[in-house]
């Protein structure tokens, strides 16, 4: 039998384990960050933000690489991180949300992954986006674009730019011209510049203010719609209407709603399947602990991006929530993103 001393001393030691061994583990390794965009765009911008920080906050302070990955609207970044990387928590992929949505609604998609097997890390940033046209466009208004062709750059099937275009010449009959075969936002951005397209759909707000802060502030750029559960403040402040004013059908709003659900983790962060335990609680601490540091955060005001973080356990429920919508919602809304 054993005495209260020794019971004691047992649950100490017990509890004293789990840093230990985190730091026995990540002493002496380096974490790689993939990014599934191109470099310069707002997920690569996050990312080397995180990296800068968040070896602190991990037992052992390893070292992090960020690495770029662009393709398949991050697909092949997912792709990586789940038979690729390595399955012991020293890889972690900054992914499109559409990524996470793409074996649900995108019929066309080959299912190399199941999302909700991922090991969902946190997300940085829970927002809201944006359609905006560039100063010299003829398009400034959602109005202006119900009533004449607007050139809109994407990047790849099952990338924000792409879909947020689709759906909403289904749902709301406005005349967009989509143009694909950019690499991300960052060249669409370009484009704009040089008149070969009008705007970006599916561009988050976040982004827009770490991307191009001195065309909002110069007056450079026409928000057209913003698209979220629910209005940004902000974009309300400037004038900017919701998507909703303009989706008339029931069914086509619930269908959008669904799609839209993924900005509620809009700068996802996931680890392999099946990683041990104890790494994943490693890293999930260690970027809720950063998404609060304050040297972070004076770094993230510095880069101008936005903060509303979710931890890794809230995400992974929202995307199983997703993931057990009703059948008919989810046919509806496969309809609205295909060409």
């Amino acid at each position: 039998m054993l005495d209260r001393r020794m019971i004691s001393a047992i649950a100490i030691a017990v509890a004293a384990t789990g840093p230990v061994h985190a730091a026995d583990f990540y002493a002496g390794k380096t974490i790689e960050m993939v990014v599934g965009s191109d470099v310069g765009g707002g997920y690569d911008i996050y990312t080397r933000t995180i990296a800068r920080h968040l070896a602190r906050h991990i037992p052992g302070n390893p070292m992090t690489v960020v690495k770029n990955m662009p393709g398949a609207g991050s697909g092949r970044a997912a792709s990586y991180i789940n038979s690729v990387a390595a399955k012991d928590g020293t890889s972690v992929a900054a992914v499109f949300p559409g990524v996470v949505m793409g074996p649900l609604l995108d019929e066309r998609a080959e299912r190399m992954f199941d999302p909700t097997r991922f090991t969902f890390v946190g997300t940085a940033d829970s927002g809201t986006r944006v359609c905006a046209t560039f100063q010299n466009s003829a398009t400034r208004t959602f109005d202006d674009a119900l009533r004449q062709k607007t050139r809109m750059g994407s990047s790849a099937l099952g990338a924000s730019t792409r879909d947020y275009v689709v759906f909403k010449k289904k749902t709301t009959g406005v005349n967009f011209d989509l143009v694909m075969g950019y690499k991300g936002s960052a060249d669409i951005l370009l484009a704009m510049e040089r008149g070969e397209v009008d705007g970006i759909c599916g561009w988050d707000w976040s982004s827009v203010k770490s991307q191009r802060s001195d065309w909002v502030r110069d007056g450079k750029l026409n928000l057209l719609v913003q698209v979220g559960l629910e209005p940004d403040p902000e974009l309300t402040r400037l004038g900017v209407p919701p998507l909703w004013n303009f989706i008339k059908n029931d069914d086509d709003r619930k269908a959008v709603e669904l799609i839209v659900s993924q900005q509620q983790f809009q700068r996802p962060y996931i680890a392999p399947p099946g990683i041990p335990a104890e790494q994943a609680n490693t890293l999930r601490a260690a970027f809720d602990a950063t998404m609060k540091d304050p040297q972070f955060l004076e770094d993230a005001v510095k880069t101008r991006i936005d903060i509303n973080a979710l931890s890794g356990a809230r995400v992974q429920q929202l995307v199983e929530k997703i993931y057990a919508t009703p059948k008919g919602v989810v046919d509806r809304a496969k309809d609205l993103l295909k060409p």
